[in-house]
């Protein structure tokens, strides 16, 4: 009884708003104002906050809540896990695969850049320079 008084009243003033609103010729805010206002009303009259109130004192309910964490916990963990290991082929079964397709295990994908080629070598400052050179060619030919 309180719940749909709150959400009454909520309503009645959502809609006060909207009219002002609308009063003041912002015709798009107040109709979202007014939409947003009919909410608790259609709440009320679906059911829905009943089902709340009871849903909240239920300790049944609150069980049930624990119980669906849980499962997205585990969903959402194994997942993960699954991701880190590179799909759902255990690891005898992918190195087998790649030996199939010819690649060596430990080797560098063609399309991969230079840098993951060779951890250890780094960019030298001419690198650098001749990356900022290209880019100052683009920039002198779009008249920047």
């Amino acid at each position: 009884m309180l719940a749909e008084t709150i959400c009454s009243a909520v309503s009645a003033a959502g809609l006060g708003i909207a009219a002002i609103t609308a009063y003041r010729r912002r015709f798009l805010a107040a109709g979202r104002i007014a939409a947003y206002a009919l909410v608790p009303l259609g709440l009320v009259m679906t059911g829905a906050v009943q089902w709340l109130a009871d849903t909240a004192f239920s300790p049944v309910a609150w069980v049930g809540f624990g119980v669906l964490g849980a499962s997205w916990l585990l969903f959402t963990g194994t997942r993960a896990v699954e991701r880190r290991r590179g799909g759902g082929a255990p690891r005898k079964e992918r190195r087998k695969a790649a030996a199939e397709a010819g690649a060596q295990p430990g080797a560098v994908a063609p399309g991969a850049s230079a840098p993951s080629l060779d951890a250890g070598s780094r960019r030298t400052k001419q690198d650098a320079v001749d990356d900022f050179s290209d880019i100052e060619a683009i920039l002198k030919k779009h008249g920047i």
